[in-house]
């Protein structure tokens, strides 16, 4: 997933994000919106895309524009103050204000007046401090960072390490994370047919979900692990013909990457419906379910240190 970033501006698809979700949303969710809408001609890999600095660290330069675009926000009066662990949410004007000119030179002019004022205060705070010497500019978490951007940004971190190791996989392993993280989902993986070696039979797992109905449906699974591009389309149409062959109501596909709108549309056509997780969905359940993740505290200080 190591690509070429350009720094852009975000505010008015971060505006445009919030409107779809309702005018509230926590960071990630905006984040998902963005990539999955293309707000601007944004991509998956422009919003989760991570590089890799001289000394191995990684970070998603995304991030950096994302947090001065809530910042300039809030500034301009589109988006309440930012709370720790709260959504962001629009006020009045970020909803209803006609973005067509946006933003407005007089707007502009807010933000600049603001970020120089701001870049006055970072020069004073970086001379009584240190900074990495071998970290880049945007490496450095930058000042316009409040604590709930900080703790975005830890999450981030290790969800971006944790892909780039189900990269490293081998495929035979990948499949076999795929089917222990789907059965923690609720399916349980039929024994004799559930566990397929890649190559085998065009899927990469079977098995069964019951609901709370108590009524139970066959499921297919297929797993890519993609280190650069997207599923495409006709991936989603062979595995719906292979699904076929198993009587499968529906099927499960995981990527470490994301998938193609016209794939996306594939997979909700017909009877037989497929449930797409990209990598930043495989992140989010990795979570949910703790799988084979060691949780840890940390602390940031408070406003009243500053």
């Amino acid at each position: 997933m190591s690509y070429t970033y350009t720094r852009t501006e975000l505010e008015k698809s971060i505006v445009l994000a919030l409107r779809t979700l309702g005018g509230s949303a926590s960071r990630k969710d905006i984040r998902k919106e963005m990539a999955n809408s293309g707000y601007e001609g944004l991509t998956y890999n422009d919003v989760f895309g991570f590089k890799v600095s001289k000394n191995g660290n990684k970070y998603i330069p995304f991030m950096f524009d994302f947090n001065f675009g809530i910042q300039n926000l809030n500034h301009i009066g589109y988006v309440e103050k930012p709370v720790r662990n709260s959504d962001i949410v629009l006020t009045d004007a970020g909803l209803n204000d006609d973005l067509k000119n946006f933003p407005t030179a007089e707007q502009q002019d807010k933000i600049d007046s603001y970020w120089n004022k701001k870049h006055e205060e970072y020069k004073l705070r970086k001379n009584s401090s240190e900074t990495d010497e071998n970290s880049t500019e945007d490496e450095v978490i930058d000042f316009s960072a409040d604590s709930s951007d900080q703790e975005d940004t830890a999450e981030t971190k290790w969800k971006t390490e944790l892909l780039n190791q189900l990269m490293q996989f081998d495929p035979g392993k990948f499949e076999s994370f795929s089917r222990l993280l789907i059965s923690k989902m609720g399916v349980t993986i039929d024994k004799e047919r559930g566990v397929m070696q890649s190559g085998d039979h065009g899927i990469d797992g079977f098995g069964y979900f019951t609901s709370d109905e108590f009524r139970t449906s066959r499921v297919a699974i297929q797993c890519k692990r993609y280190t650069k591009g997207s599923v495409s389309e006709p991936e989603i149409d062979r595995f719906k013909g292979v699904m076929d062959s198993f009587n499968a109501e529906y099927g499960i596909f995981v990527t470490t990457s994301s998938f193609t709108d016209k794939a996306k549309k594939k997979a909700t056509q017909g009877t037989n419906t497929v449930t797409l997780i990209n990598g930043q969905d495989l992140a989010d359940l990795v979570e949910k379910y703790q799988l084979h993740i060691t949780p840890v505290t940390i602390y940031t200080l408070d406003d009243y240190y500053y």
